[in-house]
């Protein structure tokens, strides 16, 4: 398991990362969200010791991480670092050498890679020839090529269109083994709903809400649905509830005393038919304003 514990980070009087601690459990993919300058790219730098912390530590297996234990991390920077006029297969063989592979077995994963992200005729070009999107495929095959033990991603999936999206996360899970803890940042809830398992909220540099992204769900407001056969703008009266939306007879609206909702139950059906009524998925958009306000 890989384990951030009470990181802090300073740069002059700015304070980037207020005492951050979060765990990334194998097999379990934890998504990494917050606003602009929450400190996801820092911390995740600090992970990867390209940053020093100011305070606190990461841990792995329950003991410090060392230099020679990240060497093999997988990590895809949201800055991509490939080299523009390196053929790509030259460079993805050059990656997996400099994390120890031997030329043969480095050779072997990028063409493996090349064939899965149907770049394999495009092996002896220039990374510069290539489209935005098929750059980001080799940059995630860089950070793939040498069977990570635990995989770092920042903004993988930006700039990219849903089929591209959908290549990208099933070479993940074909790739990425159940011992293999992954984090990943994005700025797109959706896809980190739909992928992820574990969740990360990350806000001016403190952790504001963790854990399973189930469990963050069932914590939050709980939503309802309900639609009757006539006009529903009578729950704008209702206590103890907050109307979200009105239209017809159809309202959605979110409970503020607990209970309320059966009341409002009985209410729409001494009123009439009640066509519909029961809770609604909270989506991780939600969860993440109500972390974060």
């Amino acid at each position: 398991m890989l384990s951030v514990a009470g990181l802090t980070r300073r740069f002059g009087d700015h304070l980037a990362l207020d005492d951050v601690s979060f765990d990334v459990v194998p097999g379990r993919m934890t998504g990494f969200v917050g606003a602009n300058g929450a400190g996801k790219t820092t911390t995740m730098r600090i992970i990867l010791g390209v940053l020093g912390a100011t305070a606190g530590e990461v841990r792995w297996q329950g003991g410090p991480l060392t230099q020679q234990v990240r060497q093999d991390f997988g990590y895809m920077p949201e800055e991509r670092g490939l080299y523009p006029k390196m053929k790509i297969r030259d460079q993805l063989v050059f990656f997996g050498r400099l994390h120890g592979l031997d030329p043969v077995r480095a050779g072997e994963r990028t063409d493996k890679l090349l064939e899965r992200l149907s770049l394999a005729e495009r092996s002896g070009d220039m990374l510069e020839t290539l489209s935005l999107g098929n750059q980001q495929r080799v940059q995630i095959a860089a950070a793939l090529v040498h069977e990570p033990i635990a995989l770092v991603l920042d903004e993988p999936f930006s700039g990219l269109d849903p089929l591209a999206v959908d290549a990208m996360v099933d070479l993940l899970r074909e790739e990425v083994s159940p011992e293999v803890p992954v984090l990943f940042s994005s700025h797109q809830l959706d896809l980190v709903e739909r992928l992820c398992d574990d969740l990360v909220v990350l806000s001016r540099g403190k952790v504001v809400a963790a854990g399973p992204v189930s469990e963050l769900a069932a914590t939050s407001t709980a939503t309802y649905r309900l639609v009757v056969d006539g006009d529903a703008g009578w729950l704008r009266d209702v206590p103890g509830i907050q109307v979200r939306d009105v239209a017809g007879g159809s309202a959605l609206f979110d409970v503020t005393d607990a209970g309320r909702e059966q009341q409002v139950l009985q209410e729409a059906m001494s009123r009439g038919s009640v066509i519909e009524f029961g809770p609604e998925r909270v989506a991780l958009s939600d969860v993440f304003r109500e972390a974060t306000r």
